[in-house]
Formats: C-alpha cells, structure tokens, sequence
C-alpha cells in the first residue's frame, strides 16, 4: 500500500480513534469494538482497513484477534515529511 492509502485511512475518525486505543496497549477485537457505536461488521472493516495500509497488525491468540500498532509505518510517514520538508527547503 501507498501513502495515498494509509491518508485515506487516516482520513476516517473512527479509524484514527482505533489508532489512538492501540497506541495505549493492544486490544482484541471485541474490545476495541465494545467502545464503539457501531456494528460488529463496520468495525471489522475498519480494521481491514487499518491492517491493509499497515498501521495496524493482527495475531492471533487463542480464540482471540489481538490488534497492535504498527510503528513503522508512522516512522515512514515522519521520514517522507522530513524529505518533503527538505527537498521544499533546497528549491526555496
């Protein structure tokens, strides 16, 4: 997945408040799904979402899905900004 994907899963507030849970700990998928209003569908595609651009990884344990944050795709964002930042300082 491109930058164009993970923005336009950044773009979705759910989605970057599922972001924001994970940041704290790792959560299952009922959990993360119990905080909010949405049905159980809506939220497993979010979370498609998230797993497809990368931000998010899933391992199975037990009966269970347990969701974690995937750092490295946030460090290459931040590294594409900071390119960004200086080929535009460079041109002027």
């Amino acid at each position: 997945m491109g930058l164009n994907d993970i923005f336009k899963a950044l773009s979705d507030e759910t989605r970057r408040k599922i972001l924001m849970m994970l940041s704290e700990k790792d959560l299952t998928a009922g959990q993360i799904a119990s905080a909010f209003n949405q049905t159980w569908p809506t939220i497993s595609r979010h979370l498609k979402i998230l797993e497809s651009t990368g931000l998010i990884t899933s391992e199975r344990k037990g009966r269970n899905i347990v969701y974690s944050l995937n750092t490295t795709v946030f460090e290459d964002i931040l590294v594409f900004f900071a390119n960004a930042k200086s080929r535009r300082d460079k041109n002027g």
